[in-house]
């Protein structure tokens, strides 16, 4: 059965809108709620960096992951980007049914 993931993309803010639309109008996700003020720190290059980000909360299913991945990873300016795909343990069923419906569609 189909199901659908809920997936945490951290981006710059400057970038996060424009990213955010590419995926839904690609079909490959149904929705993605912007957080546009996130605060990182994080290993990289051996030192802990900070960031201002935004995060992306992209709600997607199962079968379009793979390829929602691809685009992020194509478009995003980042050379390691954060996309974390977390399985749905429960959801409201009706939602689930948009989110399955709308990536469905050409």
């Amino acid at each position: 059965m189909e199901t659908i993931r809920v997936v945490y993309i951290s981006i710059p803010r400057d970038e996060a809108k424009n990213m955010a639309k590419g995926i839904v109008e690609n079909r490959l996700a149904a929705c993605v709620n912007i957080i546009p003020k996130i605060e990182s720190f994080f290993w990289w290059d051996d030192n802990v960096q900070y960031d201002e980000e935004a995060l992306l909360i992209v709600k997607t299913t199962d079968s379009k992951f793979s390829d929602m991945m691809e685009y992020v990873l194509e478009n995003h300016p980042y050379e390691l980007p954060e996309i974390i795909g977390l399985p749905l343990v429960a959801a409201f069923p009706d939602y689930v049914n948009y989110v399955k419906a709308e990536t469905e569609k050409e």
